[in-house]
């Protein structure tokens, strides 16, 4: 049995290399073979396409994408069919994938579609449901969006939060500052300026810089002359937490995760003009961060635009290290709300029974 996946982002990534280790751990003679990143590939996906020239970050990146996108789309129908591939599993990656799965079960009639995370429509809009509708499975983590496709007549499957199995909390021995820029340029060109401000500012402080590749090291020539920052690549997130009191992340995935390992955070994020302005048009919530999402509750602050300035974040850092226990007992109450009992492999074990 074959799987054609489909991401495009480092977050969709790690999620699929998670699903394809136990589905491999467990089962023989299921494949996996398409669109995703490094993580993937260690796992044994055969990567048609990887996912470094795919990431886009709000409207206008886009719009400058969309026809290299659509052309990838067309070379990835070819592909499954010329291989008479019959299971196809989308992973996040919304502003592609919903796109792709019209075509696909346009083109090809016995086509069978995993979406695994969906794009979050109870967020930007409930009028995409009816596209999700292709979809055979709709494979969610959270569970209030079971309710929400229950209300549009959708069978969502749910087993839990996958990041529960792998991220428990973490022993805080460090008294170092996180900071997390985020995983695509337009992100790390943002913030840096930032937290370079905040690194001048806090000298007495010692500071870690986490970068998810090499290739973002052109962007920290100014940050070099600091002693009081350590930037680092190879080291996988939940290896540094212990070491850090707090961590000021870009808004992404990376913020449940830091929740899991129950690290204090801030949640910062910046944009184009434009984007903020559509996203905040469009935008139904109250936050924007998946740790307060879970609780509907302000765990992390969220410093969004105009309020992402350094002296603010430095406030609000002061105001965290005040309030500790407050934030330590809001952590654990969401964690209890989106563990399950071996989340990953209920996934997996539900993907390769359906996909036979």
């Amino acid at each position: 049995m074959k799987f054609f996946v489909s991401t495009g982002e480092a977050s969709g990534d790690l999620h699929l290399s998670n699903l394809v280790k136990s589905v491999k751990e467990r089962y023989k003679d299921v494949d996996f073979v398409g669109v995703a990143g490094e993580k993937s590939k260690k796992e044994g996906v055969e990567i048609l396409q990887d996912i470094s020239e795919l990431a886009i970050m709000g409207f206008t990146e886009a719009i400058k994408k969309y026809k290299f996108l659509k052309q990838k789309a067309y070379e990835y129908l070819q592909y499954i069919k010329d291989n008479q591939i019959k299971n196809v599993i989308l992973v996040d990656y919304g502003g592609f994938n919903v796109k792709f799965l019209e075509l696909l079960k346009k083109e090809i009639k016995d086509i069978k579609i995993f979406y695994y995370i969906p794009p979050k429509v109870w967020i930007w809009g409930e009028k995409r449901v009816k596209k999700l509708r292709l979809a055979d499975y709709i494979m969610v983590i959270f569970p209030w969006e079971v309710d929400f496709y229950k209300k549009h007549n959708i069978d969502a499957v749910y087993f839990g939060n996958p990041f529960t199995d792998f991220y428990k909390k973490v022993e805080r021995t460090g008294d170092k500052i996180l900071l997390l820029p985020g995983s695509r340029r337009q992100e790390i060109r943002a913030m840096l300026p930032v937290f370079e401000e905040i690194i001048n500012d806090l000298k007495d402080d010692k500071f870690i810089l986490k970068l998810n590749s090499e290739q973002d090291l052109v962007y920290t020539k100014n940050l070099k002359k600091y002693t009081n920052l350590e930037i680092i690549i190879d080291k996988e997130l939940k290896d540094i937490v212990g070491d850090c009191k707090l961590s000021v992340a870009t808004s992404g995935t990376v913020t449940l995760e830091l929740a899991l390992f129950a690290l204090p955070s801030i949640v910062v994020y910046k944009t184009s003009l434009i984007n903020y302005l559509i996203g905040k048009y469009i935008l139904k919530i109250g936050y924007i961060s998946l740790p307060n999402l879970v609780l509907n509750d302000e765990i992390f602050p969220e410093l969004i635009q105009k309020d992402c300035e350094a002296k603010n974040i430095e406030k609000h850092m002061k105001k965290i290290l005040e309030n500790l226990p407050e934030i330590e007992e809001k952590i654990e109450n969401m964690r209890k709300k989106i563990e399950g009992k071996a989340v990953v492999e209920s996934y997996a074990d539900f993907l390769v029974k359906e996909g036979k």
